[in-house]
């Protein structure tokens, strides 16, 4: 009689009575077991299936929104850049067409002056020449009128020139 290595049964004291008795509770316990176990195993394997499927869909859901706000981040960046870019450009342009307005402003004032200047120093050069030529007049006809009531020589004239002229001086 040798023994069965793992149920340690002798082999020999096996009947067919016997494994058709523990065939039997074999089915019998697989039948109570679905019965009684496979269903809720199934029904928990199902929804640990469905929450891992509803878990990946969500993580994907939430990686496509976070793609899509990165992204709209980076959109609004770009848009933010440029129009700094173009606040920038449109400070400069407005700049130069500030600093060129004062500029022609300047220009155009120092024209003015500078006519006015001209004119004022050619007025004045007008009535400087007039006013001299209205001195030597007067000059003239008091040297005539005192040459007329002198009988002088060329050298009395010219000593009377000088010291009228140097009378007008002080």
């Amino acid at each position: 009689m040798s023994l069965h290595p793992l149920i340690g049964l002798k082999l020999s004291s096996l009947e067919l009575g016997d494994v058709i008795l523990y065939f039997v509770m074999f089915v019998v316990l697989m039948l109570l077991i679905k019965h009684f176990a496979w269903e809720p195993i199934n029904n928990m394997l199902e929804k640990r299936r469905s929450q891992i499927s509803n878990d990946l869909d969500n993580a994907a859901a939430s990686k496509q929104k976070a793609q899509t706000l990165a992204q709209e981040r980076e959109d609004a960046l770009k848009n933010s850049r440029s129009e700094a870019l173009e606040i920038v450009s449109n400070a400069k342009s407005h700049g130069k067409a500030t600093q060129q307005q004062m500029l022609d402003e300047a220009n155009n004032e120092a024209k003015v002056i500078k006519t006015n200047a001209l004119q004022e120093a050619k007025k004045s050069k007008t009535d400087a020449l007039n006013s001299a030529q209205a001195d030597i007049a007067d000059i003239a006809v008091a040297i005539s009128s005192k040459l007329i009531q002198k009988n002088l020589t060329a050298d009395d004239q010219k000593d009377l020139i000088n010291n009228y002229i140097k009378g007008l001086d002080d």
